[in-house]
């Protein structure tokens, strides 16, 4: 395990030069203090997690200090914003502090969000609080480990700046991970602007270093949306199958490597409705769970106008044609799994429909129904069950089919809990549980927050004594409203 000083730079993105980026170094935030760090993102790095506990941490994560090596750059991009095209963007409050090359050969970018302005801060102040830097921070490392693709988050810092948003709020500092930075706007803003030189350079750079495989096939640039595309299908799949709503699918907000990121207002399901809004300034639901297929579908179609230049607009729309069915592949198997189930029937989608339809409107919790259905046999946990339920007939019906359907894999119910178990978490990222985080944060009280995250790490497991960040929201907990300011 190496020490913050051990660390080996390798700055590529850098040396894309200025027309990508601009050089910037951190402002730094008063009094800096570790809030929350995560043993498993320092791990990527090769950090001993015994580093967190040093000064120099807190004070190079908080823009005091920095590395010889690194090269802050704030990037430029651009994007749709609510389906409406924003000429120039950029990374307002955010900072490439620059690449770690680890000792598996990985590269990840290092990126502290909060760290005051860039050419790209739009009249902001580029500040983030703590209360969206502890958000991003459990969710990144909760969808990890529930196997979503996911930036990652090593550590937040807080401080004792002052930051004015609705209210005034504590100043913070995240230091995101993640192999690339590059997002669908980084394209457009090179397309749009006719920069097609760089937006060649670009390509070449995202191809070398990401997708290497791509410079085998006969038109890179085709090969690489092709890879795009299936990315970013599974991951919206994941989405759905567990509840997750992002809130903010802007396609300056889409990763080229189809992993979540640029959290926001975002939220898990609790009581199941299709049709929920996470974000309180999305009056139109256009970014709805719901919402969230066609949405994604509808910014590959802008990552594709990006790419016309290298690739036929027919073969870009062919590839497009291939997003829903493999969505909806995706997303039977996961379901399939999340009921118990082994092999594949006909009759499935169907019964994924189904049982959607029943628990719309009937305040049925999404994450518990299936850690509860794995619990017992498939007869005792419907009979529980049922009592959540308003359409009472319409469940039984779908019980009995349940069960027919799951005797076909004909495994015991020892094997059957186990196997949903270690899909089903017992544990979800609600924002209830986030809320009473970082209100004890805000009074300098880091305890909850870091045992909220230890427990969220392993969400599958039983884990005795954790049982009260298992429960159903109260009431109050359920209509949290959460906006985009940071």
């Amino acid at each position: 395990m190496k020490t913050l000083d051990q660390l080996q730079f390798d700055n590529r993105f850098a040396r894309l030069g200025d027309a990508f980026s601009t050089e910037v170094l951190p402002e730094p935030i008063a009094e800096p203090r570790l809030v929350v760090a995560s043993p498993a993102a320092m791990a990527l790095l090769d950090l001993d997690p015994a580093e967190a506990e040093t000064q120099l941490f807190a004070e190079v994560f908080s823009g005091h200090k920095l590395w010889a090596e690194a090269e802050p750059r704030a990037m430029v991009y651009s994007g749709h914003q609510f389906g409406v095209y924003n000429p120039r963007l950029g990374d307002g409050r955010g900072l490439l502090l620059g690449e770690v090359l680890n000792d598996a050969g990985e590269h990840w970018d290092l990126h502290l969000k909060g760290a005051g302005q860039t050419p790209y801060s739009r009249m902001g102040d580029g500040r983030a609080v703590l209360r969206s830097s502890i958000r991003e921070f459990l969710a990144s490392e909760h969808l990890q480990a529930l196997g979503i693709p996911t930036s990652r988050a090593l550590c937040v810092t807080g401080s004792s700046t002052p930051v004015y948003r609705e209210t005034r709020e504590s100043g913070a500092m995240l230091l995101r991970l993640s192999p690339s930075h590059v997002r669908f706007g980084h394209f457009e803003y090179f397309y749009y602007t006719r920069q097609h030189e760089q937006l060649e350079a670009l390509g070449r750079h995202v191809f070398e270093c990401h997708f290497p495989q791509c410079l085998e096939q006969e038109n890179p640039w085709a090969a690489f949306f092709r890879e795009v595309l299936e990315r970013n299908a599974e991951l919206i799949a994941l989405w759905q199958a567990y509840g997750f709503c992002h809130g903010v699918m802007n396609t300056d907000n889409m990763s080229i490597l189809g992993i979540t990121f640029d959290y926001g207002p975002y939220a898990f399901l609790d009581d199941f409705d299709a049709n929920h809004i996470c974000n309180h300034s999305d009056d139109s639901g256009r970014y709805s769970f719901s919402n969230q297929v066609p949405i994604a579908h509808w910014n590959l179609a802008a990552l594709a106008q990006a790419l016309t230049p290298f690739v036929e607009v027919e073969q870009l729309r062919e590839t497009l044609n291939l997003f829903l069915p493999l969505y909806q592949a995706h997303y039977l198997d996961l379901m399939r799994r999340r009921l118990g189930f082994t092999s594949a029937a006909e009759s499935d989608e169907a019964l994924v429909q189904r049982l959607l339809q029943l628990m719309q409107g009937s305040a049925v919790d999404y994450s518990q129904f299936f850690r509860r259905l794995g619990e017992e046999s498939p007869e005792q946990a419907l009979h529980k069950l049922r009592e959540d339920f308003v359409d009472l007939a319409g469940f039984d019906a779908w019980g009995a089919d349940y069960q027919a359907r799951a005797a076909i894999d004909g495994s015991d119910q020892e094997a059957r809990r186990t196997r949903m178990h270690a899909v089903n978490p017992k544990y979800i990222l609600r924002n209830y549980l986030a809320q009473r985080a970082i209100e004890a944060a805000q009074q300098g009280d880091y305890a909850e927050v870091r045992q909220l995250h230890a427990v969220l790490s392993r969400p599958f497991d039983e884990q005795p004594g954790m049982e009260r960040f298992a429960e159903r929201p109260p009431e109050w907990g359920k209509h949290l409203e959460i906006s985009c300011s940071s």
